[in-house]
């Protein structure tokens, strides 16, 4: 069958930045299912959004769906006709929906199953210009609007309203009105440069007429590579580097069809306030690139993507600098606002601010974390009175004028305040690092003091909302606890913190006593963390059977559970391991159907068979071997050198007969190996590997 190009073309108001990019995958991957489900071949897609237009190019369409022979298959030939031989209802009405006169027209199938009535009819195929429509319409149904508009006085409803419509298939346009709007040939180029309508020859024409003719770059990807070239060659003009955040290229792509970069320039004076505030400010309100110097010091420069190519740049910039400077002028208030009070001034403020109504107030919660992360500090060799005035002090910031306008810089403030009251030690640093990791892949805390208080502050709100029952759901994490656990698993392993985490949620849970509904709550969190653990663990590769090998002895040291599960892993490259594996998992087995209890010590006068004496002198051989090294978790190197008893291991089963008639050597024969299994226990449960 011959195919043909089609265009796909949604021309529109200006549709929202944030929501460009996934309207446009949402509706290319809509059209391209409903292709698929109409049978109707094609060789690619390729998908084009801009500020005020979706669109997509779709490559060797055929011209229509092929010809099928369809089989419908009625009654069995025993209900199909009665002991005269003559059609029963059954039969007739079988024929009746088939479109046939009588039951005679119909074909019998036979298989080795038995018998049925059988018809066989040829569906016709359908043309392409009569299926496109309701799948271009199925899909723009089924995008991604939380909340559709109507305009005028008409009945459509979309995110934005609705102007044009191209559907063209070869060189003919498919006649169609989808949103009100009939399909024709003519897009629109830019609003400004080329506001009149573009007809388009045939669909491959598209791009390139928009982009020579219409001052448009529909493809988005390519306007995307574009601003950022832009980005970085005004940046180059400053002898700095502009730091392109994806999020914001993103966004901004979506706001502009014809790229141009402007350089503007701020007063050096507005760069005595922090420059995180700045950036805030720029990056938020405006939507400007900043740019850095090469230490990483913000530069009194910014760059904005206009959607004009203007005949005066110099009016554009000016426009610019015009408008961001009373912002920068607010962001400069609020600093030198809020030093006119220390942040230990504001402690007492905290007693207003509500946590959570069943948990007290950020003061509350403040203290309980004061005293946690003294503790922490404590057993990490740090600070503790450093760690205990961080806490008091983590939530002042929240009264800030800076942080009420930008809450994003919580504890980045805190820093910048603390500095100045000259807090001593790591209490500034502390104060950011709190809220480390702020995001996946994020940067943790660096010093003691800001890992005592994160942990402190993440365990702390874990164990107060699961202990008034408000747990996460599948959809719903309104307190972002699972963000708050994985963090917690990230720094006490990353950071190598040797705590034990089911004690710090027990210490949480103490000091929340009164405020609790729920039992159990800090056996509660630690359960739950160590699910995120495991999550964990699956993002870096680790298999479900090496986690659950090591996650079968319950340990409650996260950094220990990462050091048997890099030993573990290490010992699955070993040619021994699947042998000594399956040998646990043998002697699993046996010594789960033991009654009663095994002996702890070994009868060397019992041991009859070589194998099994070589067995038990390599197991007392490598206790004494293995035990330093299982006192300082060096658990790697203890499975290494327990690989070596995979030879009398398998000797002993191929040899030796554990359940023996004989009780008394029964019983020696299932002490030695418990003894065994015992070995392998101190690093992991190695029958739970696949």
């Amino acid at each position: 069958m011959s195919s043909r190009d089609l265009l796909i073309e949604l021309g529109t108001e200006e549709l929202p930045p944030k929501a460009l990019k996934k309207l446009s995958d949402a509706f290319t991957s809509g059209v391209k299912a409903g292709l698929e489900k109409a049978e109707l071949g094609f060789t690619k897609l390729h998908s084009y959004a801009a500020p005020r237009r979706l669109a997509i190019l779709i490559t060797g369409v055929a011209e229509g769906t092929p010809d099928k022979s369809v089989e419908k298959r009625g009654p069995a030939l025993t209900a199909a006709f009665d002991d005269n031989g003559n059609p029963t209802k059954a039969a007739i009405g079988f024929a009746k929906s088939c479109g046939l006169d009588s039951v005679e027209q119909l074909d019998k199938l036979e298989t080795a199953k038995g018998a049925w009535l059988m018809h066989q009819e040829t569906q016709l195929g359908q043309p392409a210009s009569a299926l496109i429509p309701e799948i271009v319409q199925s899909s723009l149904d089924k995008l991604p609007i939380p909340k559709r508009m109507r305009w005028g006085a008409l009945d459509a409803e979309f995110v934005r309203p609705v102007h044009w419509l191209v559907l063209l298939f070869g060189d003919e346009v498919i006649e169609a009105e989808i949103l009100t709007v009939k399909s024709g040939r003519e897009t629109r180029g830019h609003r400004f440069h080329h506001p009149e309508s573009i007809r388009i020859g045939t669909p491959a024409d598209y791009a390139e007429l928009l982009h020579t003719e219409g001052h448009v770059i529909a493809d988005f990807a390519a306007r995307r590579k574009a601003v950022h070239g832009l980005i970085e060659e005004a940046a180059a003009k400053t002898g700095g580097k502009a730091e392109i955040d994806p999020a914001l290229l993103d966004e901004v792509t979506s706001m502009v069809e014809w790229p141009v970069a402007v350089l503007g320039n701020f007063e050096e004076r507005f760069l005595q306030v922090p420059q995180e505030a700045l950036i805030s400010s720029m990056k938020g309100h405006q939507k400007y690139f900043h740019v850095m110097d090469m230490n990483r010091k913000l530069m009194p420069h910014f760059i904005t993507i206009s959607n004009i190519d203007s005949t005066d740049i110099d009016k554009v910039r000016e426009g610019n600098e015009r408008v961001i400077r009373p912002r920068l002028s607010d962001a400069e208030f609020f600093w030198k606002q809020d030093l006119k009070n220390k942040l230990a001034d504001r402690i007492e403020s905290l007693k207003t601010v509500v946590f959570q109504k069943q948990l007290g107030s950020m003061y509350d919660k403040t203290e309980r974390v004061s005293i946690l992360a003294g503790d922490i500090a404590e057993q990490l060799g740090g600070n503790m009175l450093q760690a205990q005035r961080a806490g008091l002090l983590s939530r002042c910031d929240l009264l800030s004028e800076m942080v009420y306008e930008f809450p994003e810089l919580q504890g980045i403030m805190g820093r910048y305040y603390a500095i100045h009251d000259q807090e001593p030690g790591d209490i500034p640093a502390a104060l950011d690092e709190m809220y480390m990791p702020r995001f996946a892949g994020d940067e943790l805390p660096a010093t003691v003091t800001g890992q005592a208080l994160a942990l402190a502050e993440r365990i702390d709100t874990l164990v107060g909302i699961f202990g008034i029952g408000q747990l996460p759901t599948g959809s719903k994490d309104p307190f972002a606890l699972r963000r708050a656990a994985l963090g917690v698993v990230r720094i006490l392993i990353e950071r190598g913190l040797d705590l034990d985490l089911k004690q710090l949620c027990e210490n949480a849970t103490a000091a929340l006593s009164e405020r609790l509904t729920e039992t159990d709550t800090g056996q509660q969190v630690f359960n739950f963390i160590m699910e995120r653990l495991r999550a964990y663990y699956q993002d870096l590769g680790i298999t479900h059977d090496t986690f659950d090998s090591v996650a079968e002895l319950k340990p409650t040291q996260p950094l220990d559970c990462h050091q048997r599960i890099e030993a573990v892993t290490e010992f699955r490259k070993l040619t021994e391991a699947d042998s000594l594996a399956a040998a646990n998992k043998r002697i699993s087995n046996i010594l789960k159907k033991v009654d009663g209890a095994i002996p702890d010590h070994i009868d060397s006068a019992l041991l009859q068979e070589p194998q099994e004496q070589i067995l038990a002198h390599k197991v007392s051989e490598m206790s004494e071997t293995l035990a330093p090294l299982f006192a300082q978790r060096q658990y790697t190197e203890a499975l290494k050198s327990l690989a070596a008893l995979r030879e009398p291991v398998d000797d002993f089963f191929d040899h030796v007969m554990v359940m023996a008639d004989d009780e008394a050597l029964k019983n020696n024969r299932l002490a030695l190996l418990n003894q065994l299994r015992n070995l392998f226990l101190q690093v992991a449960d190695l029958s739970h590997l696949q």
